[in-house]
């Protein structure tokens, strides 16, 4: 897997939407905020790689 960008785009009870930097949002991803580091809120930008997401 590649490493990407994504920004926060919304966030649902337990669940945020991601949107891969430079797409206008059709294939937005829906991830657990479990898995994502502490602090994500709506806009924060991160870094995934290796199915490993870090806070730009």
């Amino acid at each position: 897997m590649e490493p990407k960008d994504y920004t926060v785009v919304k966030i649902e009870g337990e669940y945020a939407y991601l949107r891969e930097d430079g797409t206008n949002g059709d294939c937005d991803v829906f991830i657990a905020l479990a898995l994502l580091p502490l602090g994500v809120d709506i806009g924060t930008r991160l870094h995934c790689e290796m199915f490993e997401y870090t806070i730009i």
